[in-house]
C-alpha cells in the first residue's frame, strides 16, 4: 500500500470523466481498475489517496498511468480569469487527470462509445473481455480479465461480436482488429507522430471519424492539444465561445481544459 497527497486528483471524477470504462466504484470511496494487464484498488479520503500495490509497482506503472508528474494546478492557474465559465469548470473538475492508457484498449473503447452511453459501453467492454480476454488473478487473489488483443478479436466472428452488445459497431471492431493484425496500421509508430499526423492515420481505420480519433489522441497518445467535440462540448462552444475557443492561448493544454468543460457540462449543465 502506498499513499499520496494531492489536491488535484479525484478517483471519483476520473471514473466519471468518460476516459476509461474499466474503472468503477467498488465500495465507499474505493475504486477498482483493470488496466495494462493489472488489477488495482485505490481508496480516497479527501486529498489522501491510497493505492493497494507495492511502491515499485506504483513508481513503474501507476504514477505514469495517472499522469501524477504533471502539474495540473499550474495548468489551472494559467486559465484566463475573465473566462468565468472555464474557471468554474476547472475548479469543479480539478481532480481529473488525463490517463496514459493502453492505445489498443482506447481505440476499441471509443469505437464502441459511438452513439452509446457509459453504462452500455461498460457492459460491452466487460463482455468483450470475458469472452476474448485472458483470465488472470491478482496477487491478492482477485480474478479479472485482461483486455482482448487485436489478434483475438480479428479471429472472432462478426456475429459473435454482436452477442457482446456491439450492434453495428461489431464490423468496425472486426475490421479495425484485422487492420492492426495485418500491419495496415502500425500502432507503435503513432507515438512518434504529432497530433495532426496521428489523427490522419487513425481515421483510416474502419469506423473512426474525427471525434473518435481526437478522443484516442487525447486519452491514449496523450496529445493534450487534441480537443474532442461531442454533443456536450458543441453545446458549450455554442453557448460560451460563439467566436471560437481560444486555442492559441492554451495550446498544448487545450485538451486538458476540454475535459474540465466536458465534465462540468455533463455533471452541472
Amino acid at each position: 500500500m502506498i499513499t499520496i497527497q494531492s489536491e488535484n486528483f479525484s478517483m471519483a471524477q476520473i471514473c466519471a470523466s468518460g476516459q476509461n470504462f474499466r474503472m468503477e466504484e467498488c465500495g465507499d470511496n474505493r475504486y477498482c481498475l483493470v488496466a495494462l494487464g493489472r488489477y488495482l484498488e485505490a481508496v480516497q479520503e479527501g486529498s489522501s489517496i491510497s493505492f493497494d500495490c507495492s511502491p515499485e509497482e506504483f513508481d513503474s506503472v501507476w504514477k505514469t498511468y495517472f499522469d501524477l508528474e504533471t502539474d495540473y494546478a499550474a495548468i489551472i492557474s494559467g486559465i484566463d480569469q475573465t473566462d468565468k465559465y472555464l474557471t468554474a469548470a476547472a475548479e469543479y473538475g480539478k481532480g481529473i487527470r488525463i490517463l496514459r492508457q493502453d492505445l489498443w484498449e482506447v481505440i476499441v473503447s471509443f469505437l464502441i462509445s459511438q452513439q452509446n452511453n457509459i453504462k452500455r459501453i461498460r457492459r460491452c467492454i466487460r463482455l468483450l473481455c470475458e469472452n476474448y480476454g485472458e483470465k488472470r488473478t491478482s496477487q491478492k487473489g482477485v480474478a479479472y480479465f485482461d483486455f482482448p488483443t487485436p489478434d483475438s478479436l480479428a479471429k472472432a466472428q462478426v456475429e459473435d461480436l454482436y452477442a457482446c452488445g456491439l450492434g453495428y459497431r461489431s464490423r468496425y471492431l472486426y475490421e479495425t482488429a484485422n487492420s492492426v493484425v495485418h500491419d495496415e496500421i502500425n500502432l507503435d509508430k503513432l507515438w512518434e507522430l504529432d497530433y495532426d499526423a496521428a489523427k490522419k492515420e487513425l481515421v483510416k481505420l474502419c469506423g473512426i471519424g474525427t471525434k473518435v480519433a481526437d478522443c484516442i489522441c487525447l486519452c491514449a497518445l496523450h496529445k493534450t492539444d487534441a480537443f474532442p467535440k461531442d454533443t456536450h462540448i458543441n453545446k458549450v462552444l455554442s453557448a460560451q465561445y460563439p467566436d471560437g475557443f481560444p486555442f492559441e492561448k492554451y495550446g498544448q493544454n487545450s485538451g486538458i481544459l476540454q475535459q474540465y468543460l466536458f465534465y462540468y457540462h455533463l455533471m452541472v449543465r
